[in-house]
């Protein structure tokens, strides 16, 4: 319990700075006198990166060392956090925010990975990934309201002070109480699989980002998405050729982490985007002070924070089929709110839509992570944990992009008070969609078949030679 207690002080520091951040977008705006295209990036250049990285972070310390890994991205994570604060432009925050995304990839799948062989005992680690669930209740939670209060009272730059305590604290913490541990074999690094979700996830994120300004017919853009198209084919046809690649593809034959892996691109998608309008709606429309933004958005902020664990409970009792359920039915509901309702212009449905999207995010975060380590074998468990962290961080970075990229085309030639309601009206359509995705998916790979694939898939991996494997559950 205290190994969990400090892996989870590294998801509270990365998820505090990031909801905290949203709430900062509208100051940070105006003092770096940036763009929509430009805030998305402050964002953005975080995740992409983070996205990038975690599956070469995650094999790393299956090799290395999962103790020396996770120090270091702590080390990498506060000192990136220490130049945002001081960051004197738009350039060199969104640098420092790469900084930052760094050390973060070194953090949560390597926490998620000493989690999954601390906890063996399949409903222990579901109870375990449930806690880990309600940390980012907390974070949520928290998140708006520090994030306000620094920002009214002293400043946007404060919000990254918060993770300097905290993840010195874990750093020695860290240092006197985690056992290190690693892979029985060491697996051999994959640059050039790295080398191409590099340019896979850039590219495609670029596109996304610029192509409202530049033309999506544009040389530009047009280029950037046949980099894309070519980074994937490269990834198909390359990987499965290695012996040890950096994705390797035979996890995908099992539908549940398939499954999961949709369905967190399609969840934190809708997240980010959630967040992201709501923050510009509230404080940029409506003219709340980023505190007052954080006390409205406080009622999902609480309804993920309770739902969390009770969903971790859920799985490890009963599996992952319910949450998920629940999850899509209360996201696409909280969605088609503002799609069709506009309820942001009446408080009950806003509230209403605010207390469904914090319902259905708890509820979707401890599937997800359950559900990829779940029958994978143990001694690759970093590499499968940071799949399904990727996955998160892919659909945050797509979230923003697109999210960001309709409301850039919807309130051009507007004011942006008078136009972003109706703007914002394809964006929710969108998010709408991301959770019947989570529905209809989470119904898909959570029955029999779904899992008679995992089996066959734990045993086609274990297959080449005796290699230690964790037992399989719903």
């Amino acid at each position: 319990m205290l190994i969990l207690g400090i892996c989870c002080m590294s998801l509270l520091i990365v998820s505090l700075d990031n909801t905290a951040l949203n709430v900062a977008l509208p100051a940070m705006q105006r003092e770096l006198d940036a763009s929509v295209a430009g805030m998305q990036w402050t964002i953005d250049a975080y995740t992409l990166v983070l996205a990038s990285l975690l599956m070469l972070a995650g094999s790393t310390a299956d090799r290395v060392g999962r103790r020396k890994v996770f120090m270091a991205g702590l080390v990498l994570f506060t000192l990136g956090s220490l130049l945002c604060s001081l960051a004197p432009n738009l350039e060199s925050l969104v640098a420092f925010r790469a900084v930052q995304a760094i050390g973060g990839s070194m953090l949560n799948p390597v926490a998620m990975s000493i989690i999954t062989n601390t906890f063996t005992d399949p409903r222990e680690r579901a109870r375990a990934i449930g806690v880990w669930g309600g940390v980012v209740g907390i974070s949520m939670a928290a998140g708006p309201l520090v994030g306000g209060l620094l920002v009214d009272s002293v400043g946007w730059r404060s919000i990254f002070w918060v993770n300097l305590p905290v993840g010195l604290a874990a750093l020695l913490l860290t240092f006197r109480y985690v056992p290190e541990s690693r892979a029985s074999k060491a697996r051999r690094a994959d640059p050039v699989g790295q080398l191409l979700v590099i340019a896979l996830l850039a590219s495609l994120t670029y596109a996304i980002i610029e192509g409202p300004e530049a033309g999506w017919l544009s040389p530009l853009t047009l280029s950037l998405a046949g980099v894309a198209v070519l980074a994937l084919a490269g990834l198909v046809l390359y990987e499965p050729r290695r012996a040890e690649p950096l994705i390797d593809l035979r996890f995908f034959h099992s539908a549940p982490f398939s499954g999961a892996t949709v369905i967190a691109v399609c969840a934190f998608a809708s997240l980010a985007g959630f967040l992201f309008l709501n923050t510009l709606y509230l404080q940029n429309v409506r003219g709340l002070s980023a505190l007052h933004a954080g006390l409205y958005m406080l009622p999902m902020a609480a309804m993920t924070f309770v739902c969390a664990p009770l969903s971790g409970r859920l799985v490890g009792a009963r599996g992952p089929r319910l949450p998920l359920l629940v999850a899509g039915t209360a996201m696409t509901a909280s969605a088609v709110l503002f799609a069709g309702f506009r309820a942001e212009t009446d408080n009950v449905l806003m509230f209403t839509g605010y207390v469904l999207f914090g319902l259905g995010f708890g509820m979707v975060n401890a599937p997800i992570t359950n559900t990829a380590v779940s029958g994978m074998p143990r001694a690759q468990a970093g590499v499968a944990a940071a799949v399904a962290s990727t996955s998160r961080q892919v659909g945050s970075t797509l979230g923003v992009a697109v999210i960001g990229a309709v409301i850039a085309a919807g309130i051009s030639g507007t004011s942006y008070a008078d136009g972003f309601v109706e703007a914002a009206v394809p964006a929710w359509w969108v998010i709408a969609g991301c959770g019947l995705a989570v529905l209809l998916v989470g119904a898909l790979t959570s029955g029999k078949w779904a899992k008679d694939t995992a089996l066959r898939t734990a045993e086609r991996l274990a297959s080449p030679g005796p290699r230690e494997t964790a037992p399989a559950n719903a």
